[in-house]
């Protein structure tokens, strides 16, 4: 257990958070992931600043409920004018933090200059910041790489950081260890292909020690994640904790000395049930739900029939809590 000083409900959260996943860190998934954890910080998918303003309904891209926070809503964008409205956006739907998103490597955002292509624009992801914040009473955040393409990760680093921290405010910076390469790499290989660099990010902290810098990539488990924070102020963990959603289950004792919610995965799920008849009863597809609990009971007694179960009959039209309670036959512990 980490030292637990006088400070903001998100300064707390982000010694261990979800990172936000397209089609995957879904209101359902984080409703769950609450079951499991009541002290980490999560995120939101990404939501362009296009979506948020001209989209509809805006429930579906800001709609959340109590349980979830504490909740960063993680944008993607590049217009000063436009990131400041969706951070008032934010503020107004309640988030208790908004992050702009300068990691995603994918050719859809390049084309719109939205995610990892603004590393090499530091002035003007200091701007937009800088207008965020004016706009808000909520912290303003930002997710980033090492570097991108040729990018020298030591000079172009730091003076990304200094710009976005100096002249635009910023004191918190969530830090994928890889680079990104913005042509030739899928957005799978930009996770896997560029090797990680954890002690360049143990640099940047050492460097700038009052900024917050929390650690992203290339963590599978707790055990992976916690040395870090010996030297740094926080892990963000993404996949490991979707395909394995029970790893959340130890974050609060071994991260925040706090009691666990839950001692077994069934006592989980019958936690999750009163969550799942309320989404179903707004319309919501039971299978919508659940595919998100399909990895919790992987490689324990009934998991394998478990997920086999929900997958056969989560997606049938009249698929209702029947199916869900079914299901939690099958779960031993």
């Amino acid at each position: 257990m980490i030292d637990i000083k006088e400070e903001s409900l998100t300064d707390r959260a982000r010694r261990f958070s979800v990172a936000p996943m397209m089609d995957w860190t879904t209101r359902d998934y984080r409703a769950f992931a609450r079951c499991l954890t009541r002290e980490a910080l999560l995120y939101t998918e990404m939501v362009t600043t296009g979506a948020l303003l001209h989209g509809t309904p805006r429930e579906r891209f800001v709609g959340h409920s109590e349980v979830e926070h504490p909740l960063a809503l993680q944008l993607g964008g590049s217009d000063a004018g436009e990131l400041a409205e969706c951070a008032a956006i934010a503020q107004q739907w309640g988030f208790d933090e908004v992050n702009l998103n300068v990691g995603c490597p994918s050719d859809r955002v390049q084309n719109n200059e939205i995610g990892a292509c603004l590393m090499a624009q530091p002035e003007k992801v200091a701007r937009a910041i800088k207008t965020m914040q004016d706009a808000v009473s909520i912290p303003v955040t930002v997710k980033c790489r090492i570097g991108i393409d040729d990018q020298d990760t030591e000079a172009d680093l730091d003076r990304f950081i200094d710009q976005v921290a100096d002249e635009g405010g910023c004191r918190v910076f969530i830090v994928h260890a890889r680079k990104a390469w913005l042509a030739g790499l899928s957005p799978k290989q930009n996770r896997e292909v560029p090797p990680l660099d954890y002690a360049r990010v143990r640099r940047l902290k050492a460097r700038r020690p009052e900024l917050h810098i929390s650690l992203n990539g290339g963590l599978t488990t707790l055990a992976d994640a916690l040395p870090h924070l010996d030297t740094l102020d926080g892990v963000m963990l993404g996949r490991a904790a979707y395909h394995d959603p029970w790893l959340l289950a130890s974050v609060d004792e071994q991260l925040f000395g706090s009691t666990a919610v839950v001692s077994s995965r069934l006592e989980a799920l019958k936690a999750f049930r009163p969550y799942v008849e309320h989404r179903l009863a707004e319309g919501v597809k039971l299978n919508h739900i659940t595919r998100h609990i399909l990895g919790l009971c992987a490689g324990q007694h009934g998991g394998r029939a478990f997920r086999r179960y929900l997958s056969q009959h989560a997606h049938l039209p009249d698929a209702g809590i029947d199916v869900y309670d079914a299901a939690l036959e099958w779960v031993t512990g």
